[in-house]
């Protein structure tokens, strides 16, 4: 009897709690799992929750999407944890010194970065009115983060689509239309990127303001709810080999931890599930690695449906899945991990400290020489992750240099950027910067290659000693030039630049470039250069506006000289030194194009290069009128055979010969091999004669024999012709990202950037018979076609955005090319 009287007490205390807040489907006014929640209802939710238990409940708007949808963070935990939540962050916080005596543990939960894998979010609201009603008690030691939808502008898109087109009631047949979404499908964000492989790049808006809140807070547990094919049963911790090297045991071991109380639900309801298969821990810029290499337990939560299930679908065994099933599963697994979570905080903590602690990597400091702008492109990634860094002074240092892939010495000095992975961030310093990162397996979900000195094309060495830094910022600005100056001259060597040109002539000022290197007043400027001239400017009102671009970039160094004669080269009236014409840019859009490879573009034109862009839709390709563009590009895409009919083909042939200029971009450029005007040609592989037969093999054994044909995301140095105008400030050695085994012949005085000889990776993965067919091949180049001319880029410098060193080619081709 003495029992009974506590435990009823308690039965009505959480009725009441219960009754006063209302679940989402009360709210929402129909049954979570019936229909899809747009948007606005899900935020209408979480405000309302905030108003409701506003002393467990703490709702920030953290930021808002391209199309101004927000972005929301719901911090959920007891009365007396929120009381004190800004001394929780703050004690624990101080664990990433490995200090303190931090005693709460921090999940964080993250849904539906995939707009189109929307059940998350339907169960975050599940899973936070469980939180504050019959899960209550998992509060006393925890601080749950909330994001309940980390991609809104997808997700609004795949629901809004799905209203449109779904049956009433809905159809859970797999061909009706409402399982079929079309290109332009709620997966990506508005730019058509993928969120979830931009955590550690963070060239997208939503990313870089969720990153800020995530630095705030660095949780000792991070979830990134997804989905997967309909087929497939429920993914959950722990994750698959490869596992960087930089994890720790505890790491692994605690996914596991989790995993097993996960699969105690899972077994008590029947679910099928699998764990340790396909989603590994390697590529550094997932909603689980990235968090992993924080000191976190990053995860995915993996359940079947996707954009294809939804309110209900047959799946291939007969099975129907249904919304509300999905729900069910995220549900579970979110409840379990704070469970978790709240009976391990102790635990946590200790591990989180250990993280900071004691690291010892075999490089110590990174040292990074080259382009200023380069440099500074860098440094602002740098500073998003909170990354310490500094600049050198005079001497050497000695190490592996990245040009060379050999130990080595260069110079140092005060404008040698140095990072070091003595510092809170020293992990991701680790793992972001190493030249080569350990593969543990090749079966890997994405590409194997990243390091950032080769992606912002810096000259780089790995030092296994400290190499002594200043911390003080390097902040660089030049004197306005004079206004009444026969012209002005600027380099061309970044995106900076290119940013700088398309400034100029969007605002009506005639630039020229010169197309071989000159000197003047003892000044030596490279091919690429460009030149402002007083005579071509002199209508009234662009010296103001030429001017008011100049003061915009205070930190470019802008010569200005008193005459056109120059002391070495070609002077400024030469045929060598061209007019750039303003150009005007279409890009093809929908079928057969590859949507996140549009949207690389999209991207690039309006938030990188800032210049205007014409999106024109395959579906009326044939009502457009070519003459009106400059440019036409070609993304990578599978739907090129049917769309390049006889029709098209000849529209796109005659438009280039007539002097426009085609970027045929990855598979867009198989589909020109063979026509007529188009000289591009694939490198024959091996006929099979005088092969010896190969062992059969076993079956299983037969996805590790197809990786020999394949490249992961690897890097390879390539050749440069410096000379073209398609490179103009590269060297002559350039390292690009190779996501495939396309193979092209040179072309005839057309060959800018090429694999030369023998083909082997500096970094990642590449299949030995990979190797071997992408050896002496073309990666970038140019043919002329009548009085026009074809860019063939069989490598994708705007791949995911975070490529720097490789956009100046793509700008080169719209601007230098004559």
């Amino acid at each position: 009897m003495k029992n009974i009287l506590p435990f009823f007490l308690l039965l009505t205390s959480f009725q009441v709690v219960a009754q006063s807040i209302q679940s989402p489907s009360e709210f929402l006014g129909y049954e979570l799992g019936t229909e899809f929640t747009r948007h606005h209802q899900v935020v209408d939710y979480y405000r309302y929750l905030a108003t409701a238990a506003p002393d467990r409940v703490k709702l920030q708007e953290y930021g808002k999407t391209n199309e101004r949808r927000p972005l929301l963070l719901a911090y959920v935990s007891s009365a007396d944890n929120m009381r004190n939540l800004e001394s929780i962050r703050e004690a624990h916080l101080e664990s990433t010194s490995g200090r303190g005596n931090a005693s709460k543990a921090i999940v964080w939960l993250s849904y539906n970065v995939h707009g189109n894998e929307s059940v998350s979010t339907e169960a975050s609201m599940q899973t936070i009115y469980t939180l504050l009603t019959e899960k209550s008690d998992y509060l006393e030691n925890t601080v749950v983060i909330i994001d309940p939808c980390i991609n809104p502008d997808g997700r609004d898109r795949y629901v809004n689509w799905y209203n449109s087109f779904k049956n009433t009631p809905h159809q859970v047949d797999p061909d009706s239309k409402e399982h079929h979404e079309g290109w332009l499908s709620g997966r990506a964000n508005h730019y058509m990127f993928d969120l979830n492989r931009d955590w550690a790049w963070l060239t997208q808006v939503e990313s870089r303001q969720r990153i800020k809140m995530y630095n705030q807070w660095m949780p000792h547990i991070h979830v990134d709810f997804h989905e997967q094919g309909v087929d497939n049963p429920y993914f959950f911790a722990p994750s698959a080999e490869p596992f960087h090297e930089v994890i720790t045991p505890f790491q692994r071991s605690f996914q596991e931890t989790l995993g097993r109380n996960h699969a105690r639900y899972f077994d008590a309801n029947g679910w099928f599930y699998f764990t340790k298969e396909r989603f590994d821990l390697f590529y550094p810029s997932y909603g689980d690695t990235y968090p992993t290499y924080n000191g976190a337990i990053g995860m995915t939560y993996e359940q079947g449906g996707s954009g294809r299930a939804g309110l209900g679908v047959i799946t291939s065994i007969g099975d129907t899945l249904t919304l509300k099933d999905r729900i069910d599963h995220h549900f579970t697994t979110g409840i379990s991990t704070v469970e978790v979570a709240a009976q391990n905080h102790t635990t946590l903590n200790e591990e989180f400290r250990k993280f900071y602690q004691n690291k010892n990597y075999t490089y110590k400091s990174y040292v990074l020489n080259g382009d200023i702008d380069h440099q500074r492109a860098l440094t602002q990634l740098l500073d998003q992750h909170g990354i310490r860094y500094g600049w050198g002074s005079a001497g050497q240092a000695k190490g592996f240099v990245y040009t060379t892939g050999r130990n080595g010495t260069v110079q140092t000095g005060s404008e040698s950027l140095i990072v070091s992975t003595d510092q809170t961030k020293g992990t991701l310093v680790k793992v972001l910067f190493e030249p080569d990162a350990r593969l543990s397996d090749s079966l890997t979900y994405d590409i194997t290659a990243w390091s950032l000195p080769y992606a912002y094309g810096l000259d780089a060495l790995a030092s296994t000693t400290p190499v002594r830094s200043s911390a003080e910022s390097k902040s660089i600005s030049f004197p306005t030039p004079p206004r009444n100056s026969y012209a002005y001259v600027t380099d061309w060597n970044s995106m900076e630049d290119a940013r700088f040109l398309a400034d100029l002539l969007k605002a009506g000022i005639r630039v020229r470039t010169a197309h071989l290197p000159f000197s003047l007043n003892g000044k030596s400027f490279g091919r690429g250069s460009l030149i402002i001239t007083r005579a071509d400017n002199s209508e009234p009102g662009k010296t103001d506006r030429l001017f008011g671009i100049f003061g915009k970039y205070a930190h470019k160094e802008i010569t200005a000289v008193s005459t056109g004669y120059v002391d070495k080269g070609k002077d400024f009236g030469s045929s060598d030194v061209k007019m750039i014409p303003f150009a005007k840019v279409g890009v093809l859009s929908g079928e057969p194009t590859s949507s996140l490879r549009f949207g690389e573009i999209w991207h690039f034109f309006e938030q990188q290069l800032h210049y205007p862009l014409t999106v024109l839709e395959a579906d009326y390709f044939g009502r457009i009128d070519l003459s009106d563009y400059d440019v036409l590009i070609l993304p990578d895409g599978w739907g090129y055979r049917s769309f390049l009919n006889e029709s098209n083909l000849g529209k796109i042939r005659d438009w280039v010969r007539g002097g426009g200029r085609l970027i045929a971009m990855g598979n867009a450029i198989e589909s020109l091999e063979g026509k007529e005007g188009f000289g591009i040609k694939s490198l024959k592989s091996d006929n099979g004669e005088n092969r010896e037969q190969e062992d059969p093999g076993l079956y299983e054994e037969a996805r590790r024999e197809r990786m020999k044909d394949q490249i992961t995301g690897a890097i390879f140095r390539t050749k440069v012709d410096p000379t073209h105008p398609l490179s103009f400030g590269y060297g002559d050695t350039y390292f690009s990202l190779k996501l495939g085994n396309d193979s092209y012949e040179y072309l005839n005085r057309g060959t800018v950037a090429y694999i030369e000889g023998t083909a082997r990776p500096v970094a990642g993965f590449a299949g030995s018979e990979a190797q071997k067919k992408i050896s002496n091949s073309l990666v970038f180049g140019v043919e002329n076609s009548g009085r026009g001319q074809v860019v063939y880029m069989v490598d994708n410098p705007l791949f995911r955005g975070f490529w720097e060193n490789g956009k100046l080619f793509f700008a080169n081709a719209l601007f230098m090319l004559d």
